[in-house]
């Protein structure tokens, strides 16, 4: 009877994984979907004629017959549901159109504003990281006033608005200072400022988040147990503590990631940083539909690869969600 059961686990393991794979797999598309739809249908809410932005807006003063032109060509003179269907058909051929204002093909705009944002989004996300877990370690052993103190930096901090935190960065240290440039320039000075401002907001709620969890952890009884083996108490932090702390902060750390990519429209707008967020402000400011859909396309897919890749990550870290 036991070695019946044992020759069945791999089977059931195996199950298991292909149903983990489905669900997320199936949560993937389902989310590509919405966001497709969303967006398409948003976009159609804009007051305006698609037909006359594609011609230069309205100082074209462009002629009945051309927008007419226009409207057959891009197929805006289908009736709506034809027009979405013909979208998502697009989309699923990877065909991400092309450029209303611009006339080149959206994926290699896409794909050079990429890199950008990305290298922006990662290094804020390592920054928010790394201030948290400093103020979330100093915090709890500093007693109840480095506790009061770190939960009050923490809260200002969560709430403090992208632009006005860019401003005052500005002021301070381009302006008073004079030691960091006003505007994105190539090199790391012209990465500090943007990456304060995304990562200042996102490092008080990741404290609070680590604060609460350490603070758990060390009067659990693993940790009590460390300390009557005669652990010291930086190896109880580090070794136990600190590691059960940033399984909650891992687990959103997919959440925060897409929320550094929303804030980098406004980061990239304020700094003059070419990206995928000054691309979509644009697009949309210029009723660009083909770039807004594909740049909110590549948003939602690395979006849905870095929630994976938390959710691995908070398997490797915990193992109990390894056992489960």
């Amino acid at each position: 009877m036991a070695e019946s059961i044992t020759d069945d686990r791999p089977r059931v393991r195996g199950r298991v994984v292909v149903a983990f794979v489905l669900t997320r797999l199936g949560g993937a598309l389902f989310v590509l979907w919405a966001v497709a739809t969303l967006t398409f249908f948003a976009l159609r809410l804009i007051p305006g004629d698609p037909a006359l932005a594609i011609l230069g807006g309205p100082g074209s003063q462009a002629s009945p017959e051309a927008l007419e032109a226009v409207r057959r060509e891009y197929g805006l003179d289908q009736p709506l549901f034809v027009q979405y269907l013909t979208q998502l058909w697009r989309l699923m051929m990877g065909d991400l159109g092309r450029s209303y204002s611009l006339n080149m093909d959206v994926a290699p705009l896409v794909g050079v504003q990429l890199g950008g944002t990305m290298q922006l989004a990662f290094l804020s996300l390592a920054l928010a990281w790394l201030l948290a877990l400093g103020l979330a370690t100093w915090s709890t052993r500093g007693g109840k006033i480095a506790r009061s103190i770190g939960s009050g930096l923490e809260i200002v901090a969560a709430a403090l608005p992208h632009f006005w935190l860019a401003t005052v960065l500005i002021l301070l240290f381009s302006i008073w200072l004079g030691v960091l440039p006003p505007i994105s320039t190539p090199g790391i000075a012209g990465l500090v400022l943007p990456v304060l401002t995304l990562a200042i907001p996102l490092a008080g709620f990741l404290g609070q988040v680590m604060r609460e969890s350490l603070l758990t952890a060390l009067e659990s009884p693993f940790v009590l147990s460390a300390r009557a083996r005669g652990e010291s108490e930086r190896g109880v932090r580090l070794v136990h503590a600190i590691r059960h702390a940033a399984l909650p902060a891992i687990s959103l750390s997919g959440w925060a990631f897409g929320s550094l990519i929303s804030g980098a429209v406004v980061v990239e707008t304020i700094f003059a940083r070419p990206g995928l967020g000054r691309t979509l402000l644009n697009a949309v400011t210029e009723r660009d539909v083909p770039v807004v859909v594909g740049v909110v396309m590549i948003v939602a897919v690395v979006y849905i690869l870095m929630t994976l890749l938390t959710d691995v990550a908070s398997r490797l870290a915990d193992p109990r969600l390894r056992a489960a």
